[in-house]
């Protein structure tokens, strides 16, 4: 693929991205398109399209243009079920349910604070993945449209990643600190944990961003370059 990215996220068909200068991209004909709102973070997926700025701002799309959505962020996520997720800079975690998501804007917060503390946060159908600042991973079971807290206890997974996306089928993927790319095994609704971690490899030598959508991973590269490959 050509482009060069920092971040990647797939969702809902649509595939979206950010560089090292906080250009953001919309993937159009196979051709990554630059668009004029200026991000750090993008997310796509069922909840819309949502991305972070610099100073922690976060946007939405609403009626084709990016609108300042409340609140303030450092990673955001679109992939749950018409749900929206992320973590502050200090690590706080929140998320927005259904209901407020698509009644927005109105005069209450959206937000909702989870305990615990993680630096990146996403969310699939039935259960939300994160990383925390030592790189553990964690899991909140039994997240629904309306209840995005989901059971409100994290769960330890066995691990240790520094980036983790939940795809909008509840396939699970991440990246630890030296660039290793894996897939959790046998997660289902039934099992949201899965069983173990695979090691997969994309990208020539190390690996640095991952998302996945209708069979489809999308990878970046630790010198930017994309990979795309089929599973």
């Amino acid at each position: 693929m050509n482009g060069n990215l920092k971040q990647i996220d797939a969702g809902s068909g649509s595939v979206v991205g950010v560089n090292n200068n906080n250009e953001a991209f919309v993937l159009i004909d196979n051709v990554f398109t630059k668009i004029s709102t200026s991000l750090k973070h993008f997310s796509v997926g069922p909840a819309g399209q949502l991305g972070v700025d610099s100073s922690y701002n976060i946007f939405k799309l609403k009626s084709g243009s990016f609108v300042k959505f409340p609140g303030l962020l450092k990673q955001v996520d679109a992939g749950g079920d018409q749900i929206l997720a992320g973590v502050n800079k200090n690590d706080q975690i929140y998320c927005v349910n259904m209901d407020a998501n698509n009644n927005w804007p109105s005069c209450n917060s959206p937000w909702v604070n989870l305990n615990g503390g993680l630096k990146y946060y996403s969310c699939g159908p039935y259960s939300c993945w994160g990383v925390s600042g030592d790189d553990k991973i964690w899991i909140m079971k039994d997240v629904s449209n309306n209840v995005c807290s989901g059971a409100g206890t994290f769960v330890n997974i066995g691990g240790s990643l520094s980036m983790i996306e939940v795809a909008t089928d509840g396939s699970v993927f991440g990246i630890n600190s030296n660039g290793m790319l894996y897939q959790r095994i046998g997660v289902t609704r039934s099992n949201p944990s899965g069983t173990k971690w695979q090691v997969m490899s994309a990208c020539p030598n190390k690996h640095k961003h991952v998302s996945f959508d209708l069979g489809v991973l999308w990878v970046v590269c630790v010198d930017g370059s994309i990979r795309k490959c089929t599973i």
